[in-house]
C-alpha cells in the first residue's frame, strides 16, 4: 500500500470513531387494565378498544433509517390486559388492499408477507427477550430473543390472533396468556418493549420506538411498556401425548431380512411451569420418525459431516444450552461409539446380521428459565439404552456385540446478566456411560463485557475437558479465547484469538474437528445505511486469520513445523433501490502446512496457496417470480487447481397458496490434490504409506420444494433432493516424511473413483386442528448408492438411483395439546 492511498483509509478509520449515533428519545406506553370480553377475530369491534392507549407514530429502520412513516400508511397498536393475559390491538392502514402483500407459509415462516409483531423484554436485561408476530392471513411467528440479538423461531408458545383484511389496510388482535410468556414477582411492573411492521412491496420497516441500525444490540433501544399491576403468572402444566404410526419398506435389507414392518408407537411431552420463570419440558417415550431427512453428501473431508438438528426438544428453547458451543445435540442418539468395532472382532465364518446406526433415546427433560435478578438456569438430561450388533455364524447361532452402552447426557449452564448488556457465563457438559467405557467432562467460563455505550465489547472462555478412563488414563486438556472490538457506529472491528491445546476435547457432547491449534482473526467492517439514488444500503468487511500449532508434532520435520496457515477476505454487500441484493468477494490464503488430510497423526501435507473470487446476486422476492444466484471461482494448491461453482434458485408464487421453488448448485474442480489411502506398514519399525491423488470432482445437488397451503392450520409440503457427487483421480502420489507429493514407491493400482448418490423425499400434510393440536401425515422416500464406476450423464444417474432399492415410510402422528388452565375453566363452566 502507498502513502497516497494509506492516508485517507487512516482518515476514513479515525472519523468513524468519532461518529455519534443519533440522539432518540425513549418512549412509554401506559397499559390500560380492562374487564371487558373481548372475541380475538381480527376486528377491534369492542367498545375497549376505543380507550385503549395507543401506539403510532412509527419510524423506519429500513430503507431509510429515522423517516417517520406516512401518514397514509399508519400504524396503531393498543394495549389492554386482565388477570388472564395481554389484549394487542391494531390496524395497519394502506391506500387499498391491494398494497397488502399475503402469503400462507405455515407457522414460523415469514415468506412473503407483511407482517406486525413485539418484542416483549420482561426482565429489563436487554438481552434476553419474547417476540410474537401475525401475518394478514393469520399465520403466527414466535420466538425467543437471547444475547446478540439472536431469535431462536423454534420455541412456540400458544397463543391467540387473528387478521382481517379491510378495504384500507388490514386489521389484527392479540391474545397472549401468561403462561405464553416469563416475567417475575413485582407488584408492579415494567417491561422493555418494541413494536415492528413490515410493508413487503416498498421494502419498509418500521419501529414505534426508534432502531438505530449502527447500534449494538436491537434490546438495548427498546421502549418501555409501563403499569402492569398484580399480574400473577399462573399454573402451567401441559400435556402433549401422541400417538404415531408406521408402515415401512427397507428396500436395501439384506435377502434374509424382513423388508416390511408396521409399528406402532405412544409416548408425551409435558410441560410443568416449577415457578415464575423456569420451566419443566420432558419427552417421554420420543418418536422423531417425521422429521425432515439429513442433506448427505460425499464428505471429502477429515472431518465428520454436521448435521442440522430437526428434533424439535432440541431446537425449542435451547438458547442456554447453546453458550459457549459446547452442545452439538445430535450426539444424544446418534451413532453408538464401537459401531465399527462390531465388524472388528469377527471370527472365521461369523457376519454382522444387524447393527442399528443410532442410539435408542429413552426420555429427556430440560430446566430452563431466568430469575429476577437475571440468572438464567439451564439443565438438560437425556438417556440413551444399550445397543448391540447381532452376529451369526455359518451354523446359524447367533451372538450380540455391545456396540453403546447405558448413557446419560447431561448440560448445565449458568448464566448471570450484568449491566450494560453484559453477562458472564458457566456451561458443563457431561457424559456417563455404565460399564468399562470412557466419561467425558468439558466445562467453560464465558464473559461478554459493553461499556456504557454500548460501542465497546470485550469477551473470552476459559475451557477444560476431561475424557475420563479412555485408553485406561485420564486426558485432561486446556482452551481458552480473548476477543475485543468495537459494536456500535457505522465502523466496526473485532480482534480475536483461541487457543485449543493438544488434549482438549469436547466431541463426546459436542461437535468438534481438531485440537492443538492458536489461531488469530481480526474483522473491520463499515456500512452506509442512508439511502441515495440507487441503493438503499452497503456494507463492506476485511477479515483475516493467522494460524499455528500449540505444540509441535515430533514426526514433522521443517523449518517452521508449527505454521498452520493464513489468509484474507474481502466482502461487499449491497441493497440496491429495486430491492435486489448483490455482492461479492475475493480471498487470498497462504502456503500453508496441513495436517489433517493425511488422516495420520503427525504427518503433514505441505500444499500452495490460493486465490478466489465470487459474487451473488438476489432479485426482489416481493415479485411472483423471483430467482438469484452465484459464482464462484478460485485457483491454487500444488498441482494449480481450478474449481468453478455456480448456484441457481427460482420461486414461482401462483397465489398466496401455491408456490414452486428449485435450486440447483454445481460444484467443479481440476486438479485438487486430496487424501485417497493409507498402506499398512509391513512392519513396526516402518511407518503407513499416505496416498493422495490428483483428481477432478463435480458434485450437483437439486432441490425442489413445492408448497400448498389449504387454509392457515392445514397445508402439504413436498421437499424433493437429489445429490449427486464424483471423484476421479487422475493420478497418484506418496505423501513424503517432510510433507511433499512424490512418485509412489511402489506403483499404486487400486480403484479409488467414488460415485455417490443421496435421494430423499418428503412429503407432509399438516394440520392443526385445536391450539398446539396437530395430525401429520408424513410420506418418506430415501435411496442411497455409492459405487467405484461412474456414470457421466446426470439423467441416467438420477434414474439409477431411482430405480435402485429404497427405504419407505408412511407414517400418521396425532398430537393433542392439553393445558390444565383451559381444563379448569372449562370445568368451571359446566
Amino acid at each position: 500500500m502507498t502513502i497516497k492511498t494509506a492516508i485517507p483509509l487512516i482518515s476514513l478509520l479515525c472519523t468513524s470513531f468519532s461518529l455519534t449515533a443519533q440522539s432518540v428519545v425513549k418512549r412509554h406506553l401506559p397499559i390500560k387494565r380492562t374487564t371487558a370480553i373481548i372475541n380475538i377475530d381480527g376486528d377491534l369491534k369492542e367498545e375497549a378498544w376505543k380507550t385503549a392507549p395507543v401506539a403510532d407514530k412509527f419510524t423506519e429502520i429500513q430503507p431509510t433509517p429515522f423517516k417517520p412513516e406516512d401518514p397514509a400508511n399508519a400504524t396503531q397498536f393498543y394495549f389492554l390486559y386482565d388477570n388472564e393475559g395481554i389484549y394487542i390491538g391494531g390496524y395497519c392502514h394502506e391506500r387499498s388492499k391491494d398494497s397488502v402483500t399475503a402469503e400462507l407459509i405455515g407457522r414460523d415462516g415469514f415468506g412473503n408477507n407483511d407482517f406486525v409483531g413485539f418484542a416483549f423484554d420482561t426482565y429489563g436485561d436487554k438481552l434476553n427477550g419474547f417476540e410474537y408476530f401475525v401475518t394478514p392471513l393469520g399465520e403466527q411467528m414466535d420466538a425467543k430473543i437471547s444475547q446478540g440479538g439472536n431469535e431462536d423461531f423454534s420455541w412456540n408458545a400458544v397463543w391467540k390472533s387473528a387478521s382481517k383484511i379491510q378495504a384500507d389496510g388490514w386489521s389484527f388482535e392479540f391474545f397472549l396468556p401468561y403462561a405464553a410468556i416469563r416475567f417475575g414477582k413485582k407488584k408492579i411492573q415494567d417491561w422493555g418493549m418494541n413494536i415492528v411492521r413490515r410493508q413487503q412491496k416498498s421494502g419498509k420497516q418500521l419501529f414505534w420506538q426508534p432502531v438505530d441500525p449502527n447500534i449494538n444490540g436491537f434490546l438495548t433501544q427498546a421502549g418501555v411498556l409501563q403499569g402492569l399491576e398484580d399480574i400473577k403468572p399462573p399454573l402451567r402444566l401441559q400435556f402433549s401425548p401422541y400417538l404415531s404410526t408406521y408402515l415401512n419398506h427397507d428396500g436395501t435389507a439384506a435377502s434374509d431380512v424382513k423388508k416390511t414392518t408396521f409399528q406402532v408407537n405412544g409416548g408425551m411431552d409435558v410441560k410443568y411451569g416449577l415457578n415464575q420463570a423456569f420451566t419443566l419440558d420432558m419427552t417421554l417415550i420420543p418418536d422423531f420418525g417425521q422429521v425432515q431427512s439429513d442433506n448427505r453428501v460425499l464428505n471429502l473431508s477429515p472431518f465428520e459431516q454436521r448435521f442440522t438438528e430437526n428434533r424439535t426438544f432440541f431446537t425449542e428453547g435451547t438458547e442456554l444450552f447453546n453458550k459457549g458451543n459446547l452442545f452439538y445435540s445430535r450426539r444424544i442418539g446418534g451413532q453408538p461409539i464401537r459401531y465399527g468395532d462390531a465388524y472388528g472382532q469377527l471370527t472365521s465364518g461369523e457376519r454382522v446380521v444387524e447393527n442399528p446406526t443410532q442410539s435408542k433415546l429413552v426420555n429427556a427433560t430440560k430446566i430452563s428459565g431466568r430469575t429476577q435478578k437475571g440468572l438464567g438456569v439451564g439443565i438438560l438430561n437425556a438417556i440413551t439404552k444399550p445397543q448391540y450388533a447381532v452376529i451369526e455364524n455359518n451354523g446359524g447361532a447367533k451372538r450380540k456385540y455391545e456396540t453403546d452402552p447405558l448413557t446419560n447426557y447431561n448440560v448445565f449452564v449458568l448464566d448471570q446478566t450484568l449491566k450494560n448488556n453484559s453477562s458472564i457465563s458457566f456451561v458443563n457438559t457431561s457424559v456417563w456411560r455404565s460399564g468399562k467405557d470412557y466419561d467425558a467432562n468439558v466445562g467453560s467460563l464465558l464473559f461478554d463485557l459493553n461499556d456504557k455505550t454500548n460501542t465497546w465489547n470485550v469477551g473470552g472462555s476459559l475451557g477444560v475437558s476431561a475424557l475420563l478412563g479412555k485408553n485406561n488414563k485420564n486426558e485432561i486438556g486446556y482452551t481458552h479465547s480473548l476477543y475485543f472490538g468495537k459494536t456500535s457506529g457505522r465502523f466496526n472491528f473485532n480482534i480475536y484469538q483461541e487457543l485449543i491445546n493438544d488434549k482438549y476435547n469436547k466431541s463426546d457432547m459436542g461437535y468438534f474437528t481438531n485440537n492443538n491449534t492458536l489461531d488469530h482473526n481480526f474483522f473491520f467492517g463499515y456500512n452506509w445505511t442512508k439511502p441515495t439514488k440507487w441503493y438503499n444500503q452497503i456494507r463492506m468487511n476485511i477479515n483475516g486469520w493467522y494460524s499455528r500449532l500449540v505444540t509441535p508434532l515430533d514426526e514433522v520435520k521443517g523449518r517452521d513445523r508449527m505454521f498452520q496457515g493464513g489468509g484474507i477476505n474481502y466482502n461487499l454487500n449491497m441493497q440496491l433501490k429495486n430491492l435486489w441484493s448483490v455482492g461479492a468477494y475475493f480471498s487470498g490464503g497462504l502456503n500453508y502446512n496441513d495436517f489433517y488430510e493425511p488422516r495420520v497423526r503427525g504427518r503433514v501435507f505441505v500444499n500452495k496457496g490460493r486465490v478466489g473470487t465470487g459474487a451473488y446476486w438476489n432479485s426482489n422476492s416481493v415479485k411472483k417470480l423471483s430467482w438469484g444466484g452465484s459464482i464462484n471461482w478460485g485457483e491454487g494448491g500444488v498441482f494449480t487447481r481450478k474449481s468453478f461453482d455456480w448456484d441457481l434458485y427460482g420461486k414461482i408464487r401462483f397465489s398466496s397458496k401455491f408456490s414452486i421453488d428449485n435450486s440447483i448448485s454445481i460444484q467443479n474442480a481440476r486438479d485438487q490434490p486430496g487424501w485417497a489411502d493409507i498402506l499398512s506398514a509391513s512392519s513396526s519399525a516402518q511407518k503407513d504409506t499416505v496416498i493422495f491423488s490428483r483428481r477432478n470432482l463435480r458434485s450437483v445437488e437439486n432441490t425442489l420444494n413445492l408448497k400448498y397451503s389449504f387454509t392457515n392450520r392445514m397445508g402439504l409440503t413436498l421437499r424433493m433432493r437429489h445429490y449427486w457427487s464424483k471423484v476421479a483421480p487422475l493420478q497418484f502420489y506418496q505423501l513424503s516424511a517432510d510433507g511433499h507429493l512424490v512418485t509412489p514407491d511402489r506403483p499404486y493400482t487400486q480403484n479409488r473413483n467414488q460415485n455417490y448418490n443421496y435421494l430423499s423425499i418428503d412429503m407432509v400434510y399438516t394440520w392443526q386442528f385445536a391450539q398446539g393440536s396437530f395430525l401429520n401425515i408424513v410420506w418418506k422416500d430415501i435411496g442411497e448408492s455409492f459405487t467405484r464406476t461412474f456414470e457421466k450423464n446426470y439423467f441416467k444417474n438420477a434414474q439409477q438411483i431411482t430405480s435402485g432399492p429404497q427405504f419407505n415410510s408412511v407414517s400418521l402422528r396425532l398430537i393433542y395439546f392439553l393445558d390444565y388452565l383451559t381444563f379448569k375453566h372449562r370445568k368451571r363452566k359446566a
